[in-house]
């Protein structure tokens, strides 16, 4: 016998904890949203949630319903779909996103009645549907890469009775047959936002982009579009999302000793390896804006008692280590290797922001600016 509560229960719950997010009630017209499309439609028999041990354990809907309906209306993101890696291993391909951040980019978006939305990532179909109820289906069009995913969306928001255009393309190239858009939103994140993006934007509409860097995945930007084809803005602090297809690479860093033959340069340094890359978020987005294409890694297998924090830039073929040996406090081994020295890189980047106040991720300021087929990006720290 299930004992999950009725959809309107759950639903309450669900926009306390958002409310709670938030630090306020959640706007009207999104609440009307939100009742109007119930999350659990848009949600596959089958979910795939977080073990504890950072993997992930299938929750299905015929043998564990009151999991899975306690699953469907929590405030968190839920795996749908898994896909093969590079080193062959199942790896998240799609997901659910969190409601409370759902709701917080939608916020954001400002989106009204009559607006023009171009959604790029359908996903399960459900923020389509969220856009659908607020300014009409008729103004909605959502793209995905996939096309099982795409079909999936489709019959759930045709079972909801939203029923926005959905197209199955590359999103990266947006959409341009209905393009000029009011609003453009993302549920993927992206390094660099394409060139079709910022030129499908009317101008004064507004760009809400999940970001990424190698160094950290983290912050949602949300710009204006200016009438010199520009756009400006600033980083939220919240958003950890996939990466866009189009801009997916290979993201495996091998942990363990250097490579073999490689003499690196020694030295020690007073930064710890933590301050860089480990719960300070702040940090590690103004890194990552500063320190293009290094990524990290944490090994603890190195030996008993040991920790190294790995850098690599693939480019560059350049590389570098940082060891802990559970011993000395004030100072930490360095091995750097290749055209770029990318602890220096990351130490200098992390002394600026020290020097800076240790500004939070929304202090940044953002101006996409297009260049050739792409945009390049500016980045600043007001006073």
């Amino acid at each position: 016998m299930t004992s999950y509560p009725a959809p309107d229960e759950a639903l309450g719950e669900l926009l306390d904890r958002i409310a709670g997010q938030l630090g306020s009630p959640v706007p009207a017209h999104l609440r009307a949203a939100l009742r109007a499309v119930p999350r659990h439609l848009f949600l596959p028999s089958t979910l795939w949630l977080r073990d504890g041990n950072g993997g992930h354990e299938p929750c299905d809907r015929e043998s564990a319903p009151d999991r899975w309906w306690r699953a469907a209306y929590s405030d968190a993101p839920l795996v749908t779909q898994f896909a093969e890696g590079p080193d062959g291993d199942r790896v998240p391909s799609s997901s659910a996103s969190m409601p409370s951040v759902v709701v917080r980019m939608l916020k954001a978006l400002n989106v009204r009645p009559g607006h023009s939305v171009l959604e790029i990532g359908t996903g399960t179909g459900f923020n389509a549907a969220l856009l659908s109820f607020v300014c009409g289906p008729e103004n909605v069009t959502s793209i995905d890469v996939d096309p099982e995913l795409t079909r999936r969306a489709q019959r759930a928001l045709k079972a909801c009775g939203r029923q926005p255009e959905v197209v199955c393309a590359d999103g990266a190239g947006g959409w341009q047959p209905n393009a000029p858009y009011d609003r453009i939103i993302a549920t993927c994140s992206v390094r660099t936002v394409p060139l079709p993006w910022l030129e499908q934007t009317v101008t004064d509409g507004l760009l809400v982009i999940p970001w990424d860097t190698p160094w950290c995945n983290f912050g949602t930007l949300l710009a204006t579009k200016q009438a010199d084809g520009t756009a400006e803005g600033m980083l939220a602090p919240y958003g950890s999302f996939m990466l866009l297809r189009a801009q997916q690479v290979d993201a495996e860093l091998s942990a363990g000793l250097p490579p073999t033959g490689q003499e690196p340069e020694r030295s020690v340094t007073a930064v710890s390896p933590w301050a860089v890359a480990g719960n300070d978020l702040d940090a590690q987005m103004y890194i990552g804006l500063r320190v293009p294409g290094v990524r990290h890694v944490w090994d603890t297998e190195v030996d008993e008692a040991h920790t190294r924090l790995r850098l690599a830039d693939g480019r560059t073929s350049s590389w570098a280590c940082v060891d802990y040996d559970g011993q000395q406090t004030w100072a930490f081994a360095v091995a750097q290797y290749g055209a770029r020295r990318l602890w220096d890189e990351v130490t200098r980047a992390y002394e600026e922001y020290v020097a800076a106040g240790r500004p939070g991720v929304h202090r940044h300021r953002l101006r996409l600016i297009p260049d050739g087929r792409s945009t390049r990006l500016e980045v600043s720290v007001p006073a």
